[in-house]
């Protein structure tokens, strides 16, 4: 590991935190997520590719309607309704974005995903837990973050508030995920449907051992839309 790699530009305090603590932490994650049937992924995506995709994205309108920002892709998404239906079908995912959908649906779909949502966090912003529609989206949710790390919280859908944070994705009812930028979330099996997901609204992270500054985060979510699985007869 080399001097880049051992230590993070987001640490503040007015010194530099070792990364060694942080790195058991995402190997804990790793374990634990794989055991619920999901993965991470650090380094998913190259920075050549990060810097192109959020050209790509600031270049394109907005959706407003949110707290946060928002573009869909594919297929828009009934927020308060929680439907996708056929006649919410934009068009084809563009061009900009389908070699990086072709390898996530090689990998983890088994089929090209119909679907993606960008989600813009600027620092102060998160999402409140939820799990992905499920009558709407497919048994896999692959999430790609850009810009800036960022904790994840996972949690049973039957815990309460009072159950135990896993240390370092050793254990618990609740889950702190470090998302990393260029990192990639995959969330199936046990982790999509009996666990929910979310982004606390905060400005900074303490996690393994650091305090990590938020800066504008965006993420790339990949889904597979079922409504057309089911009119095309899959």
């Amino acid at each position: 590991m080399d001097a880049m790699r051992e230590t993070s530009p987001y640490l503040i305090r007015g010194e530099i935190f070792p990364r060694t603590s942080i790195a058991a932490h995402i190997a804990g994650q790793q374990q634990l997520l794989r055991r619920l049937g999901g993965r991470y992924i650090p380094d998913c995506i190259s920075e050549q590719e990060e810097k192109f995709f959020l050209r790509r994205i600031d270049s394109a309108e907005w959706i407003t309607d949110l707290k946060r920002r928002v573009q869909h892709y594919g297929y828009r998404y009934d927020y308060t309704a929680r439907s996708i239906v056929d006649d919410m079908r934009i068009g084809d995912l563009p061009q900009w974005v389908m070699p990086l959908a072709e390898r996530l649906g090689g990998a983890f779909f088994g089929k090209l995903p119909q679907q993606v949502i960008v989600n813009e966090y600027e620092p102060g912003q998160g999402i409140a837990p939820h799990v992905d529609c499920e009558p709407c989206f497919g048994d896999v949710v692959v999430s790609v973050s850009l810009g800036s790390t960022c904790v994840m919280d996972l949690a049973r859908r039957d815990a309460g508030k009072a159950n135990r944070v896993a240390d370092s994705g050793c254990g618990g009812d609740r889950i702190q995920l470090f998302l990393e930028p260029r990192s990639a979330v995959v969330l199936s099996g046990d982790s999509r449907h009996r666990w929910t997901h979310g982004i606390a609204p905060r400005k900074k992270d303490a996690i393994g051992g650091g305090i990590y500054h938020r800066r504008r985060r965006v993420s790339l979510t990949f889904r597979t839309v079922l409504s057309e699985n089911r009119h095309a007869g899959n």
